[in-house]
């Protein structure tokens, strides 16, 4: 059974097709972010503290960091992204336990993230682009790490599914080339908005079952892409992952503070036999339960989780 092992320097996240959905929280990423993209330019990491507290205590088990800041000072990413790569990765390291995914366009960066970390990290990200290959699956293999594989290549990303599939073949084969065996390939398979293309959810569903009936690998995806452009993005959002977990889906990247989906994720896990006795969905109740009586989803996910580091109650919670 395909077993992907992220660690940190304490704790270990196995994303597999028996285990929990592995939640990868993507919040500390300044693409879209004109006020974070400020505070890091500038030497502040406040909101990145916030976000990596907040994210880990609302349910996230990995935490994707993405150091993509365009300097107004400094325009060349290849000089700016890998120092501030590092710092945020020792940063964050430094606050939560949580095994973290090294997130960048720019492989000076990544060797950074790398570099930094301590225990074995999720590289993010590699694709089916000749030069992304020559340049990313090296630093995989001197590392030992898994690694995120996007389903596009030179031509761009494809409309068509089964060119996708193709793409997640040829980056599966290019691994194997370099000695990085199935079950360290995470496979993106691309999530495409179905407000633009009304069959984007059986798309996907399908390739996530192919990718794992016949590669074997884990996949994950950016899961808000389902629902770009459309109102109420959320309630979509909480439809589609519990569907793409039925499919076999192990992981996506996304905003764990949003109540709605992570309620769906962690009734999945039940539903799916991957939450042993339903212990993490009665945790979760609880949760749910302090929000209805006027907390903040955030707040009563933080109160749970500092119950569960110093109670026997929670200590339950916390290892399940």
């Amino acid at each position: 059974m395909t077993r992907t092992v992220l660690e940190s320097k304490t704790k270990t996240v196995v994303i597999g097709f028996d285990e929990p959905f592995c939640v990868i929280g993507e919040r500390i990423n300044p693409t879209g972010r004109k006020k974070l993209a400020a505070e890091l330019e500038a030497g502040n990491f406040a909101t990145v503290e916030k976000d990596a507290l907040e994210q880990v205590a609302c349910g996230a088990m990995v935490l994707d960091v993405n150091a993509g800041v365009v300097y107004n000072s400094n325009p060349d990413p290849n000089q700016t992204e890998p120092p501030l790569m590092r710092q945020m990765i020792e940063l964050v390291q430094g606050l939560v336990d949580v095994p973290l995914c090294i997130d960048s366009s720019v492989p000076g960066a990544l060797e950074a993230g790398l570099e930094a970390a301590e225990g074995r990290p999720l590289l993010n990200s590699v694709t089916g682009e000749e030069e992304r290959l020559e340049l990313v699956l090296p630093l995989v293999k001197k590392y030992n790490v898994p690694v995120v594989a996007i389903s596009n290549d030179d031509t761009g990303i494809s409309m068509d599914p089964e060119v996708r599939f193709a793409v997640a073949k040829k980056i599966v084969e290019r691994a194997a080339d370099y000695g990085i065996p199935a079950h360290d390939i995470v496979v993106d398979p691309l999530v495409m908005p179905v407000g633009a293309l009304a069959s984007a959810g059986q798309q996907v569903f399908t390739l996530v079952r192919r990718l794992r009936e016949e590669l074997g690998v884990n996949t994950t995806c950016g899961a808000s892409n389902i629902s770009f452009g459309m109102p109420h993005r959320h309630g979509i959002n909480a439809a589609f992952l519990p569907m793409a977990i039925g499919a076999g889906m192990t992981s996506a990247i996304m905003n764990p503070i949003r109540q709605g989906e992570m309620e769906a994720i962690r009734a999945a896990n039940f539903l799916m036999n991957h939450d042993p006795n339903g212990a993490e969905w009665i945790r979760f109740s609880r949760v749910i339960e302090a929000v209805e009586a006027g907390q903040s989803f955030a707040e009563a996910s933080a109160a749970a989780a500092s119950v569960g580091r110093g109670g026997r109650r929670g200590g339950r919670a916390a290892r399940a």
